[in-house]
């Protein structure tokens, strides 16, 4: 069993004005909720704000306990990378006593997001990958129903993967990609021995939106590859 003396979520943003708030309201409702969590577990907030043009940086710094980074890397990768690394060093915890909790500013994580991680923690998980829902009303009924028809449990989703910081120094943390930085992470822990444990229990909503920030990632696939036939 591995009591957990620190929390990090890790939020990289890229001109995310519209979406920002919604995703930090609920990261403070997770927050707020887990003061169950034994020792009531310190949890520091991280947002990246990358290359942004918006307000999104000043619209983060509107909450509290939130530690707002501006960068200009235009890299999802090296952005997430920031964040991890500023959260871990403003904390003297043990690196098998610290979690990494990542979501993406587009996303809505429910009440119990960080209690599910750190009881998945205390049961000797070193890597998380929840699932994510896409908000239903950005898609079509064929797309609806493709999605449900193709869900399954185990894939790798940067805006629904926790980790322990000791597994994630091992292997180097997030290389600097434009995209796939989460797959690349979870490939090498994997490589590594890590074991992954996947899970629906703490599903996070994500934007069903189908412009992304980045070519790929989960935009394209609404966009494209949903109602592409997999067996092909």
């Amino acid at each position: 069993m591995t009591s957990l003396r620190r929390i990090a979520v890790v939020i990289p943003a890229r001109n995310e004005q519209q979406l920002i708030a919604r995703c930090l309201e609920s990261v403070a409702v997770a927050a707020a909720s887990s003061r169950a969590l034994p020792r009531r577990t310190p949890i520091d907030v991280v947002v990246v704000a990358d290359s942004c043009t918006d307000d999104t940086a000043e619209i983060a710094r509107g909450f509290a306990g939130v530690t707002v980074i501006e960068t200009a890397v235009a890299s999802v990768g090296a952005a997430r990378r920031i964040g991890v690394a500023a959260a871990l060093a403003a904390s003297a915890d043990r690196g098998d006593r610290v979690w990494i909790a990542n979501t993406d500013a587009d996303s809505v994580v429910p009440a119990h997001w960080l209690r599910c991680q750190a009881r998945l923690a205390r049961r000797g998980a070193e890597l998380m990958l929840g699932t994510v829902t896409p908000e239903f009303a950005d898609l079509n009924a064929e797309q609806q129903d493709a999605w449900r028809a193709r869900r399954t449990i185990g894939e790798v989703h940067g805006a629904n993967l926790g980790i322990r910081a000791d597994r994630y120094l091992a292997v180097g943390g997030y290389a600097p990609l434009a995209e796939h930085e989460d797959v690349d992470l979870v490939a090498r822990c994997v490589a590594a021995g890590v074991r992954p444990v996947a899970t629906d229990a703490c599903d996070v909503t994500t934007s069903g939106r189908q412009v992304g920030r980045t070519p790929g990632g989960y935009a394209r696939f609404l966009r494209t590859d949903l109602l592409s036939d997999p067996t092909s």
